[in-house]
């Protein structure tokens, strides 16, 4: 690529003078040539292997589909193709694409300040953190907001160790908590971890749900001085498939925490705030961590954000210099208000009980297209619209996405489980939308040649 910074200018003007046009103004060819440019452009300039991954994304015909916009349940692709969305942006899309009253807050927002000084106080942050002290369990009070997952797993990680003094971090196989280094280090899976080993030292990994095996690590630890500061889970493993612990998990888990004095973080990034059919995951069993994570359904779809909150007694170490974790851009005004409005339309909308009511649902159709259509779908897993279909093989799990893409359906893989396929919808998809996509499932299982 040789640098011509006047085609630069031009192309960003030119591309603006298109988003900026009222709703519906945008001519068809335009947006063919948007379409076809998309492929180009991820080949030469994000990465060639998105287009491999999402092969049936890009050879759709004679345009790949290339995404235009939504509302609630509902993409359009830039040729008004449209499409039920059941994969709900991994999670982000709690309350449905572009939820009329979080965007308004938005907007009002940014006609007030999108972004804070760094010198004055930002009451927005301050409201919202005190909103969140409210919302959860025990006696989680104090508060710091970042911008994605991965920032709020870090930033607990870091807490953790300022805290305890200790280095080590015990945390469960398959589980995910993000793609920088320190959370990096926390996840289950092989694939993404042995590229870039060494990552931090004192990791330890255990099987999911066995408390046993959690309960020996931490005894071998302090039998050899190499302590651990906490012990980190997701309250139901999200990309290993929807995985649900057995009901004394959780439970054991704060006693053998408590037990050996380490800390206990739950990463409510995937299953906070309604997903799981209660606000946050630890809720089904009644547990307080330490310190809780979130992300995701948190900046309600519209503006990325993340945080990371804990006891008045941890965050003390943070007090005597509050320049021990900083970012720029974490908790800014136009994030708070969208998490604001967000947490105003869970209450207003009751999402978590409509998550719950869903997701049954949901899980009762599955089995009766299992037992219609055996040999395809081995098990469905989950709780509340965090649901995983487990399916025999790779390859049939592959076909069914494709299927579901071909029928006008979005959804997609687990990231630690080849073989499952989420069921993550926003938790006020409405019930004909969702019986749509059901519909076309068993259509796309009944093409399938299985013997």
């Amino acid at each position: 690529m040789t640098r011509n910074i006047d085609e630069a200018f031009k192309e960003a003007t030119e591309f603006i003078d298109i988003i900026t046009k009222p709703v519906g103004t945008v001519s068809l060819e335009e947006r063919r040539k948007i379409a076809t440019e998309t492929v180009e452009n991820f080949r030469d300039y994000i990465n060639k292997g998105f287009l491999e991954y999402r092969k049936s994304v890009t050879e759709a015909g004679e345009f790949a589909v290339t995404e235009w916009m939504g509302q609630g349940s509902i993409l359009k692709d830039a040729l008004d193709r449209e499409f039920i969305d059941i994969l709900g942006g991994f999670g982000l899309y709690s309350y449905g694409i572009r939820h009329p009253k979080i965007v308004e807050a938005v907007k009002a927002q940014l006609d007030r300040s999108p972004q804070y000084s760094q010198e004055m106080l930002d009451p927005l942050r301050a409201k919202l953190a005190r909103v969140i002290a409210k919302l959860t369990p025990g006696d989680i009070q104090y508060g710091f907001f970042a911008n994605s997952g991965t920032e709020a797993v870090e930033g607990a990680m870091k807490l953790a160790k300022f805290y305890t003094g200790k280095k080590g971090f015990i945390s469960m196989l398959k589980g995910f908590h993000g793609k920088t280094l320190g959370s990096l280090s926390l996840m289950g899976k092989n694939d993404y971890r042995a590229p870039l080993l060494p990552l931090l030292e004192g990791m330890r990994h255990v099987p999911f749900g066995d408390v046993e095996a959690v309960e020996h690590e931490l005894k071998y630890a302090a039998a050899v001085g190499d302590d651990i500061a906490a012990v980190v889970a997701e309250p139901i493993q999200g990309e290993a498939g929807a995985i649900v612990p057995p009901d004394d998990f959780w439970p054991g888990l704060r006693q053998v925490c408590d037990k050996y004095g380490v800390l206990l973080i739950a990463d409510e990034v995937q299953t906070g705030f309604g997903r799981t059919g209660k606000i946050f995951g630890v809720d089904h069993w009644d547990v307080q961590p330490d310190i809780m994570c979130f992300g995701k359904a948190l900046g309600g779809g519209v503006v990325p954000m993340s945080g990371f909150f804990s006891t008045p007694k941890i965050w003390e170490v943070m007090e005597p210099n509050p320049f021990m974790h900083t970012t720029t851009t974490g908790g800014n005004p136009i994030a708070c208000a969208s998490a604001l409005a967000a947490i105003t339309v869970m209450h207003e909308e009751n999402l978590p009980a409509q998550a719950a009511e869903k997701g049954e649902y949901v899980k009762k159709r599955l089995q009766e297209l299992s037992e219609r259509h055996p040999g395809i779908l081995d098990k469905v897993t989950g709780m509340g619209l965090l649901i995983g279909m487990h399916f025999v093989d790779d390859e049939i799990g592959y076909h069914v996405a494709s299927g579901l893409f071909a029928r006008g359906v979005i959804t997609a893989g687990t990231l630690t489980n080849a073989r499952c396929i989420r069921f993550e919808p926003a938790l006020n998809i409405p019930m004909d939308l969702l019986d749509e996509a059901l519909n076309k499932m068993e259509d796309v299982f009944k093409s399938l040649p299985v013997s």
